[in-house]
């Protein structure tokens, strides 16, 4: 499995939710080196708090194979899942989570806690972090630097 293929159209994804003014989050679920689903941000033109990548990933990849288990799968993500995202990641027993750039305000695998290292769940995926970190990380960073920047200058108005 080459896990720079997958991210890169994890990358692609985020920039479909760039190109709507969203959040650029994007995400794939692979099954037998396929991909069976996939998501980017839409939680303001859907006006969904649930509206994140990982969610419609999951979702489109539960219709794909007609179950709510995903055993044997792996998720793309661009920045680390959020508790909500992570989640739902357990509950449909993803096997392998890749995810390119930390999230130190939200990230529920290792930046702001540790969702796998909590005793009790019946499911733990394994957790790979920073694959193409540097250009999810940038992809993110640009657009939250572009929106302060715009902030700015209507202040300045």
């Amino acid at each position: 499995m080459d896990k720079r293929h997958y991210m890169k159209e994890a990358l692609k994804e985020a920039e479909k939710a760039l190109e709507k003014n969203e959040v650029p989050i994007g995400a794939v679920v692979v099954f037998n080196d396929e991909i069976i689903g996939r998501g980017h941000n839409c939680r303001e033109n859907e006006k969904s708090v649930a509206g994140h990548a990982e969610i419609m990933a999951i979702e489109q990849a539960c219709k794909t194979l007609g179950s709510w288990k995903l055993d044997n799968c792996s998720i793309f993500v661009t920045v680390e899942p959020c508790p909500m995202c992570a989640g739902a990641i357990m509950q449909s027993r993803i096997a392998n989570v890749y995810y390119g750039a930390a999230d130190e305000k939200a990230g529920a695998f290792g930046s702001v806690f540790d969702l796998t290292a909590i005793q009790g769940f019946s499911h733990y995926p394994i957790v790979r972090k920073q694959i193409m970190e540097k250009e999810c990380a940038q992809l993110i960073q640009s657009f939250f630097k572009n929106i302060r920047a715009k902030q700015q200058k209507e202040q300045l108005l």
